[in-house]
This record gives structure tokens, sequence and C-alpha cells, in this order.
């Protein structure tokens, strides 16, 4: 009831809606709330007054305002929902489809799109949900990005607050939906943040379900859509069998089994990662028919299977890098085959590689049709330039920033020490804590288990300013040791055609001024072909001999670096363990979960760019396979890595840090943590972030769990954990390492392990592989051949004395190999115009709660510092891992970036 009060003392009009309220236990109570005052009783202005208690109905019981002229009761309330659709790529040309005619007809007819709101509330009679109401879209606008569809709802007044909207596609074909706003309440209007491609109704008649942008934990829930919540989450889970459709919004999970092609080939047969004997994570399930001469592997299809919200939106796959990634893997990589007609010819000399960013590689024409030409040249500008007055393109490489400022920078062993900290991969970097050092391999099958870099040999190198002991007591000795991990696959390695490999051990030595010292390298190969172990170790040296032996043994190191780097600290750490994340956190997590929504920006085109990968790079003979020192045993060793090093718990940056002795608590230092290597640019820059993620996360948690308990009794949030442990990462499932999640401070350290390692840990080993991987004899991805000093005969010998540069251009990667991994990591290294950097984007749901808004900005402000502190930190001399003569400053975390090939820039999630 509304009733109009007039003040005697003041002549004041006050007007009161009083209205039932429900609890709990359904008990009611009776609140006045004071809604208008005016100066004077005029007809208009209480007409005025019975207007506004009509707009409240809309959320409330029936409701009759009164005065001495007018008594006007009102049953409905009218609202209007309008929908933002965006036009896609495929929109211009829906035109050529039979179809097209019937779907303008269904425009014409003002049936686009059936919208039916939900009531979050159940009937308080019958205790069952309300009947949703119904009305249609029709067509209202176009502009050149999105097309609106409008309607009108009549809502009674008992309706209560709208929990939901279900959405039915009347087209034939799928749209994307990006909003639908309900404008008509007297708080304003409701938001429903979209995002989402919607089927057509002829592929499958179950309609989306969309909440309104606030969060709730499932026991919060109002009652009138709990049951929507489950069955959205049921229908995400799918029922496990049948091959999925490109549609579909299904996320089940299978073990990787589709990298092979044996009905192809067999050569290109693997064996599948997942199980007892080669653990893996789990992928995205495609559900596609078993290969006829293999049933355990799955076949190939020409476009992998991936959720319909997980995949490239069309904006993105018109974008720079995401549609040069498909034309590099797919056009161009073939198109050097063509080229380079011998696989394994090594550059001549060294100005020939110079050559390839001066004067570059003819590319043949493009075989499709005419109107293709030029196809290459438009969306890979850095790349492939057209030719003046000619319908060719050449194959031209940008210069990388390393050697632009210093051409000679990949002779030098103190960049070569400089790089483990500061480079691509600062994640294989360990402290030496044992002496002397040891192989935990069978020696029986490996052969003697000590390493052969003695005493002796570290002494002469530091050059009697320490003993070994004093140095492994202060400190000092630090070591990259890819000896295990590598030796047990050395003979088969070795019988590929073009291929070797060792196990090896590389010692480095901390200075005064706070740099490394290369000291010495260890290569290994197991006893084989009826030969024992062969081990030796090389140093620096001032003599012509074992100058170039040290060099040629530091192309070895760094293609293991190299292997080591892009198959376990890029692929396995980031993108390989992240996918059972997302799949379990759309099978797990409703829409509406606050958890749920701090994580997606973070999954953000993880699962597509992990599927191109198996289609084309990780897959038999893929880019990995042909042109990294493993070849088809990658992704053997990449299991082995898993098997053998990843634990959940150790993603935690300050945890890997302890975990490699390159730092100890100290809750007097910064982070509570002193770094071994004082001027280390990964850890101090990542630290610097990882804190910072720390004070959004626990601000985020602390306000959706106040109560410690709360974590404990969300079915979601701990079927989430469950699944992940014992179904994403299934054959670890029993390790005692993995976290409890019963208090928010647990769910705090989860979450701030997954944000960090899918923005901080993948752009500190993504986006500067153009930088120090473009010019390949900095990183070699490959050593072709064995030491020279390795069984030499005697012809192999002379060979190498009479021209020693000839043998390292022979280890080098051939030409083919080289050109083709340079032009997958200059799209790698590439930022789209579409990427979303960290702290950069509030998401609709924290921007509608003050809370959550206020402490998203503290964040960004953060990060924003964070950006300055490192442009200081680049600029000082004292810090000479990142400061010196043509060194590369180090800005690989500084968290935004334009696009491009910059650097720099920390995106939310692994999108490249």
């Amino acid at each position: 009831m509304a009733l109009v009060y007039q003040s005697q003392n003041t002549n004041q009009i006050l007007l009161f809606l009083q209205r039932p309220l429900f609890n709990g236990s359904g008990s009611v109570r009776t609140a006045s709330l004071p809604l208008w005052s005016g100066k004077q009783v005029k007809r208009q202005k209480v007409k005025r007054l019975v207007l506004v208690s009509r707009e409240v109905q809309a959320n409330s019981t029936s409701v009759t305002a009164t005065d001495t002229d007018t008594t006007t009761e009102k049953t409905t309330v009218k609202l209007k929902a309008v929908v933002q659709v965006t036009v896609t790529v495929a929109g211009f040309f829906s035109s050529l489809r039979l179809d097209r005619g019937i779907d303008d007809i269904t425009d014409l007819l003002g049936k686009s799109l059936l919208l039916e709101l939900v009531s979050s509330e159940l009937d308080p009679e019958a205790g069952l949900e309300k009947e949703t109401i119904k009305a249609y879209a029709h067509k209202a606008g176009r502009d050149n990005n999105s097309v609106k569809y409008e309607t009108d709802f009549e809502v009674p007044n008992d309706f209560g607050e709208i929990g939901a909207i279900l959405v039915e596609n009347e087209h034939h074909k799928e749209m994307f939906l990006e909003t639908i706003l309900l404008d008509g309440f007297p708080e304003g209007p409701i938001h429903f943040h979209c995002a989402s491609w919607v089927h057509s109704k002829f592929d499958n008649p179950t309609k989306r379900v969309f909440f309104t942008n606030k969060c709730y934990i499932p026991s919060e829930t109002p009652s009138g859509i709990r049951r929507i919540r489950a069955e959205e989450l049921s229908n995400l889970r799918g029922s496990g069998e049948g091959e999925r459709k490109s549609f579909e919004r299904i996320y089940d999970y299978d073990i990787y089994n589709d990298m092979g092609d044996p009905d192809k080939s067999l050569d290109l047969q693997r064996p599948p990662l997942g199980g007892k004997e080669l653990p893996y994570p789990r992928r995205c399930r495609t559900g596609r028919p078993q290969c006829d001469v293999d049933p355990l592997s799955e076949k190939r299809s020409r476009r992998f299977y991936v959720p319909r919200d997980e995949c490239f939106s069309e904006v993105k796959e018109l974008t720079f890098s995401t549609k040069t990634l498909y034309a590099v893997l797919l056009i161009l990589v073939p198109s050097l085959g063509k080229i380079i007609k011998d696989k394994e010819l090594a550059f001549p000399y060294f100005h020939e590689i110079d050559s390839l960013f001066s004067i570059g590689l003819d590319l043949p024409h493009h075989e499709h049709h005419e109107t293709e030409k030029g196809f290459l040249g438009t969306i890979m500008p850095r790349l492939v330039k057209n030719i003046s007055g000619d319908v060719g393109h050449v194959l031209r490489f940008e210069t990388p920033e390393a050697m632009s400022r210093d051409r000679f920078f990949w002779f030098r062993d103190e960049e070569f020490a400089r790089q483990t900290v500061a480079g691509l991969n600062p994640c294989s970097i360990k402290l030496v804590k044992e002496w002397p050092l040891r192989s935990k391999l069978d020696p029986i099958v490996y052969g003697p288990a000590e390493s052969a870099i003695t005493s002796e040999i570290i002494n002469k190198e530091i050059g009697g300013i320490l003993s070994v002991e004093k140095a492994i007591k202060e400190k000092k000795l630090f070591m990259l040791d890819y000896h295990d991990l590598f030796l047990p696959y050395v003979s088969r390695v070795r019988e590929l055609k073009g291929k070797t490999l060792y196990g090896s051990r590389t010692l480095f030595f901390l200075t005064p001024d706070g740099t490394l010292r290369p000291l010495a390298i260890e290569l290994t190969r197991p006893p084989m072909d009826g030969k024992g172990q062969w081990k030796q170790v090389f140093t620096p040296s001032w003599h012509s001999t074992s100058v170039w032996l040290w060099r040629i043994a530091k192309a070895h190191v760094l293609a293991h670096d190299s292997g080591y780097h892009q198959l376990v600290s890029h692929w396995l750490r980031t993108h390989c363990v992240t996918e059972p994340y997302v799949i379990a956190t759309n099978r797990q997590l409703s829409e509406m979960h606050p958890i749920y929504r701090l994580l997606h920006p973070h999954f953000r085109y993880t699962i597509e760019i992990n599927a191109l990968a198996r289609e084309a790079l990780i897959n038999a003979d893929g880019t990995i396979e042909s042109s990294f020192t493993p070849g088809k045993y990658s992704m053997e060793i990449c299991s082995a890595a898993y098997d053998l090093e990843w634990r959940f718990d150790m993603q935690a940056l300050p945890a890997d840090l302890i975990r490699r002795g390159m730092a100890v608590q100290d809750p007097f230092a910064p982070h509570g943590l002193r770094l071994t290597i004082p001027d280390y640019p990964y850890a101090n820059d990542g630290l610097l972030l990882w804190d910072t993620i720390k004070v959004w996360v626990t601000d985020y948690v602390n306000h959706y769990y106040p109560e410690s308990s709360l974590v404990e009794l969300d079915v979601e949030l701990q079927a989430w954990w469950t699944e992940i442990r014992t179904v994403g990462h299934a054959d670890k499932k029993d390790e005692p390492w993995w976290p409890v999640l019963k208090t928010p401070k647990d769910l705090i350290e989860i979450l701030n392990i997954i944000i960090w390692v899918t923005s901080g840990h993948h752009a500190a080993v993504n986006f500067g592989q153009y930088a120090y991987g473009g010019y390949f004899p900095n990183r070699p991805t490959i050593a072709r051949t064995k030491m020279p000093i390795e069984d030499p005969t005697e012809e192999e010998w002379k060979k190498f004395i009479a021209k020693p540069e000839s043998a390292l251009l022979k280890c080098f990667p051939s030409q083919l190999q080289a050109t083709r991994v340079m032009a997958v990591l200059d799209i790698l290294s590439t930022h789209s115009p579409d990427e979303e950097y960290i702290g950069e984007k509030m998401e609709p749901s924290w921007a509608e709660n003050p809370v959550i808004n206020a402490a998203f900005e503290r964040f960004r402000a953060r990060l924003k510092k964070i950006e300055t502190l490192i442009d200081e930190r680049n600029e000082n001399t004292n810090l000479k891992n990142r400061n010196g003569a043509g060194v590369i400053p180090y800005e690989l975390l500084k968290p935004f970036s334009k696009p491009g090939v910059t650097g720099m820039g920390v995106p939310c999630s692994i999108s490249i």
C-alpha cells in the first residue's frame, strides 16, 4: 500500500510504500519505505506519485497509491529487453546460404529470438518455479559491428526479481550474443553479460540460459534458479559419448591420443600420453573414432573440436596474430619445403644466416585461386613482403632486438650465462647443493653415475678464489641440469636421421658483480652400439681447438635448453596443465559462481590454442618434432618431465624459487624471500607480480567467503578441486602434495598459482621467443652432429681442424629447420590487437559490485606501479643482468603492451 501524508508543520508531502517482507522461515513483517517528498499538494504531483508506486511493483507485491482525488492499482509492469548481437565475419557471406531467406523472413515476422524471463523466486503457495514470461525479440537496428533486437514484457507485480533469461535462436545459423539489457525497473536496468554463441534451435532444441551479473555461491542461489543452475552444469558436462559437433559447448576429458596419424603412415604413429606408462594431463575430449590401424589412437580431422565459447572470436580470427599463426603452420611452412628441397642442407656461411634479415627467400606463388594472391603478404606483413612489380613474395625476417643491439651477442659467454636468469628460459637454473655430482639413473644401464666434472676442474676455472666446497657453502655454484632427463633417450634419438643427443650438465659461478660465468659443460653418451659410456668436460679456453670445442658444446647445451624450454617450461607448465583447469571450471562451477567469474578471463582461448598446437606444432612430424633435438620422442620426454618434476604446489613462484635453491625464506626481505642471485630479473619482477595478484585474489575471496566454513561447504568448489586433481591430472591423483581446500587461505593459494601460471609465467617464457630465438645461433633448437671429439675418424678430425666454423654450422639447424622455427617464433611472440592484459579490463560482474570494483581498481593501480618500477630497474647500471652495452632490458613481465612483437606485456590468459 502506498500512503500519502501532508506534514502540518512544513506543508511537505511524504509518500511511503508499505510492503510485506518475507524471511527464510516464511514469516511476514511490514516495512514502510519513504519514496518521495514535495512542498505543495497538486493533482498532477499526486499522479506522479502514483506512477512511482507502479514502477516499484516490478520487485514488490501489489501496491496502491491513494490521495483525496485518485486511487490507482496496477498488476503488471512493462519492461523493455534490448539484445545486442555481434555481426560476425561469417555473417557477411551468409547471403550465400540456402536458408538465409528463411532467416530474413523470420526477422521480418519479428520472431528472431525467443526470450523467457525466469523468476529468482518460487511460487510462495505451490513452492514450485514460477512460469516463465515469454516474448519474441524483433530486429530493431544494425550498425557496422552489431545488430539490435528488442521486445517488451508485461511482468506481474508478484513475479519477483529476474534471475535468468532463456534464449532460443530461431535462425538456422548460430549468433554471437553480447549482452541483454532489461530496462524499466525503478532501481535501474538489469544487465546480462553473455559474450557467447547461441546455437540454432534446428541444431539443438535446448535453450540457452544466461544469468544476471550478480554472483552467488551455491548455498546462496535464489530458490527459483537453483534447478536451472544445476541443469546448465549438467548440459556442459555432456554424456561422455559420441563425436562432438562444432556448435556444442560440452567439456569432457580425454588422453593425448591424437598427435599421431598412423592411418596416413605408420611412421607417424605415436603412443598415447596419459596413463601409467606415459603420465600426462588430460585434454578436451573430441569423441572422434579410433584409427583403423591403431585402436589406441584417435583419427585426426581438419579442425579439432573446441567447445564453442572457447574458440577464437571471429574478430580475433581476422586479427594479425591468430590468422597469421594458421597461415604460418598450414601454408608458409609447407611452402618452405618447396624452396629448400634438401631438408638437411646446412648454412654454408654465417653471412647466409644474416641474409635472412636483409635479402630473404623467394616464396613460390600461392597455388590457390587468383583472388588469393597477396594473401600471405596481407596477413603476415612482418614476414612476407610483396616484391615490387611482381605478384610473388619474399620471406624476409625482421632483425631480432638482441641482434640489432649487438650483432655478436650470441658469441659471448657472459650473454650465454646472463640468459639463464634474464632470457627466454629463466626457470631451469638451480643452485648446486651437493658435491660431487651424481646421476640417479641405473649405472648398469647408463654407465657410471659419477660426473666427470671434478673439483680440480672447477678450482682451476674459479682461479683459486675459493674452493668448490666453499663455493657451494657460500651459494656461488649454479647448474643447468639436463642429464638424467635426456640420457635415457640418447640411443633412440641417435637412430633418427640428422639428429643426435647427449645428457648434459653446465656449471656457472656467481661473480662478485652479481653476474654468472660459465665454468664447464659435461656431455654424456650412455653405453650403446657395443661401446661403453662416453663423457667429456669442456671449459672456456684460449687455445683455438678448445675454443671451438667449447663453442660446439655450448650449441648442444643451448639445443637442450631450447627443447626443455619449449616442451616443459612453456608447453607443459603453462598450456598443457591449464587445460584441465579450464575444463573443470566449466563443468563444475556455474557461470554465476564468483570463482568462475574470477578465473574466466584467465582461460580465454587456451583450449583453442592448445588444439592448434596438437594440430600442427606438437603433432607427429610437426614443428617441434622436425626442428627440435628430441625429434619424434619430444612428447615422451615431456611426459617424463611431468612424471618426474611437475607438482602443482611447486608452480607457485616462491615455492619454485625455493625448490631450485634460488631463494630462501626471510621474513625481513622483500616478498619474504632472499634471492641467492640478488640480480635475478625473472624472479625480482615475477615476485612483484605474484604478490600483486595475491592481494587482488585475497580481497576477492574474502569478500565472497567471509566465514571460513563457507569454502568447505561450497559443493561446486569442492567438486571443481576434486575433479582437477583426480580427473584432469588423474595420473597424479594420489600424490600427497596436492593442497587441501578447506579455508579461504587454501583457496587463495590455489587460485594464485593458477592465475600466475596463465599470466606471468606464460608471458615470461613466451613473448621473448623471437627476441632471443629469432637469430637461431643464439638458441639453436637442435644439434644435428655429435661432438668432433667423440670417437672421430681420422678424416672427421682433419675436417674439424681445417675448418671448425663449418663443423659448428653443420651442428646448427638446417636451413629448412631454422626458417621454419624462426617463422613460428615470430608469430608466437606477437600480441594480438585484441589482447587482454592482466588488470586492464573490468569484468561486468566486478563492476556492479562496489567492493570488488574498488579492489580491482587497487589491483590495476599496483600493476601500473610495477611498470614504473621495472623501468627504473632496467636503468640501474648496478644491475648488470638487465643493464649494459647491447643488453636487452628485461621487460617480459611489464604488465601492459601495444600490439605486435614488443618483448613485454602480460596477457590474462594463454592465448598464443
